[in-house]
């Protein structure tokens, strides 16, 4: 579990890093973001993803991109002067950008299996 939580603060570190309009900073403050995220991912999302159903099936699952902006604005706002966004398109880039990393990662850096 602490693998993967370094894991994905390293991912929350590199994409700021390549984005020139999302911040983090000092820069350990990338495994506090990334819990903060998981627990917005985990708790919030499926909540607005359930209401927001119709306009999703409307829009054949693009709205998700939305969502998921959104909890980064909202990952941002909680969190405050360390990790700050710009505006919504840097924070739909972020989270594009950041799934990206995050599964180069987790393809590199495989979870071990319990046995």
């Amino acid at each position: 579990m602490i693998t993967r939580l370094i894991i994905s603060g390293l991912a929350v570190l590199v994409t700021a890093l390549t984005l020139d309009g999302v911040t983090v900073e000092p820069w350990w403050w990338a495994v506090i973001i990334a819990i903060v995220l998981g627990f917005i991912n985990s708790c919030i999302r499926p909540l607005v993803k359930l209401l927001a159903l119709p306009i999703n099936m409307l829009t054949l699952g693009l709205f998700t991109l939305v969502i998921n902006a959104l909890m980064v604005m909202l990952c941002s706002w909680i969190v405050g002067p360390h990790f700050m966004v710009a505006n919504f398109w840097w924070a739909l880039a972020f989270s594009i950008v950041l799934t990206l990393v995050n599964w180069l990662l987790h393809v590199f850096f495989p979870a071990k299996k319990k046995k």
